[in-house]
């Protein structure tokens, strides 16, 4: 019966997860739909330009740029004496992002120029349905300077590749010009009437939004001046494999962790105070306002705690769980890996340790989420990368080194990281889930205390 009710359980978290990732194509679509959610179960919505009272045992969040954002619960007892339990994501991914000025014609195809973003798997882009997405910042009929987030769902554009019959090498010897071979196709201009009139893409996305804004919407644009968007696939979330062993979908790194985290804090007791920060631009190095590496969760925190002498006293019996996605062991890549730590995907979550602190686990932290996993009956594994190989990092020493709070770095195993679609086993974030949710109503972190 028991394992009954957590096969449903994991049949509606997966669910409820590929659900997340369809409607977050973007940062700010993952915040927007992070909003909802919270919103839905109670949390209060705190704006940092106001002053707050915080309340026990209630929830709250905040949030900066419209793609980061930090949500908390209150809790019981004092937070100096009970410390903060953490939980940290990111909401970005890599991807293709359109240029400032992107207007490209050229033999009657209207295409748009597209800056890199991040570490992107490159090859995958090509022959897929793309969309486009993310926030406009424009002019409304009353002169205010407001954003809109901008879905446009349907595929729109593509990046066709070249025959192999022009390119015979192309499966030999590969390489991609991220300047002249990936700008998107996304229409044939003056083909009929023979006018070949320019395109301005500000104007495009004005006119489109003036058909498709719904009316409850605030008042409409008269002008767009900037933007933020970026491509995306269009082929939906899936479960995968002969038993749907595996999800399938794009944005897995880190929106993943995004969810679960969320998902954890929510169906928390909400008895301790906990606290899940999902920061902005970890892929190009967090370095910016709503980064790891900027001040949001300090701010967010100073104001928690009171003064710099509470934050201080807190820190030190806090503990930060860093979610991010690891390298599972590809079968036809056994090589890449230490023979000894290979995690397999739906052997459960991973903790990642690195002696050179690109992660931020140590013997302490790494103990505790044994001791959690052990407690909710869920396995857990360890990766290393190869001795002769570089990792990459997360959010986790950065977060580190900020806050000077004891941190783990965690994550589910998957195939094809960075790619414009990814794998992870499903059942493994729904196990991650339940860690983090014991972590969140933990009665006590168990501090180590070494004899002299």
């Amino acid at each position: 019966m028991k394992e009954q009710s957590i096969s449903a359980e994991l049949q509606d978290f997966n669910k409820e997860l590929l659900e997340f990732l369809q409607a977050s194509p973007t940062p700010f679509h993952a915040v927007a739909e992070m909003v909802i959610r919270l919103k839905a179960a109670g949390f209060i919505h705190l704006f940092e330009g106001d002053r707050w009272q915080i309340q026990p045992k209630q929830g709250y969040f905040v949030t900066r740029n419209d793609s980061s954002i930090v949500a908390f619960t209150s809790g019981e007892g004092d937070p100096i004496k009970q410390g903060i339990r953490m939980v940290g994501a990111h909401t970005d991914s890599p991807c293709l992002k359109v240029k400032p000025k992107p207007e490209l014609q050229k033999k009657g195809y209207f295409q748009l120029g597209v800056e890199v973003y991040g570490g992107v798997l490159l090859n995958p882009w090509f022959d897929r349905d793309l969309s486009l997405a993310g926030r406009v910042t424009g002019l409304d009929n009353n002169g205010q300077l407001v954003h809109r987030l901008i879905d446009f769902q349907k595929p729109i554009a593509v990046i066709p590749s070249l025959a192999i019959h022009l390119d015979r090498e192309a499966n030999d010897i590969r390489t991609i010009n991220k300047q002249t071979d990936i700008p998107p196709i996304l229409m044939q201009v003056g083909m009929q009437t023979g006018n070949d009139s320019k395109i301005e893409f500000r104007e495009f996305l004005l006119d489109y939004l003036k058909t498709n804004e719904h009316q409850d919407n605030p008042p409409e644009l008269q002008s767009v001046l900037d933007y933020e968007l970026c491509f995306y696939d269009t082929q939906p979330p899936s479960l995968v494999g002969y038993n749907e062993e595996f999800i399938a979908s794009a944005r897995l790194d880190n929106l993943l962790s995004c969810y679960l985290g969320l998902k954890g804090l929510i169906d928390s007791d909400r008895s301790k105070s906990s606290l899940l920060v999902c920061n902005d631009h970890e892929e190009v190095g967090s370095v910016s306002a709503s980064g790891a590496q900027g001040p949001f969760l300090k701010t967010v925190l100073e104001r928690f705690c009171g003064d710099t002498e509470n934050l201080s006293r807190t820190l030190h019996h806090s503990t930060m769980i860093s979610a991010d996605n690891a390298h599972g062991v590809h079968p036809n890549f056994i090589g890449k890996h230490d023979e000894n730590h290979g995690p397999i995907l739906n052997q459960g979550p991973v903790i990642k340790i690195n002696a050179n602190q690109r992660y931020a686990t140590n013997s302490e932290t790494s103990a505790l989420f044994r001791k959690i996993c052990d407690s909710v009956g869920v396995p857990v594994q360890a990766f290393v990368t190869r001795t002769d190989m570089g990792c990459g990092s997360t959010i986790g020493p950065i977060t580190a080194s900020e806050l000077g709070v004891k941190t783990l770095d965690v994550g589910v195993p998957t195939f094809a990281m960075h790619s414009i679609r990814e794998l992870a086993g499903s059942e493994d974030a729904y196990n991650l889930y339940r860690v983090v949710e014991a972590f969140y109503n933990a009665e006590g972190q168990g501090r180590v205390t070494l004899e002299q």
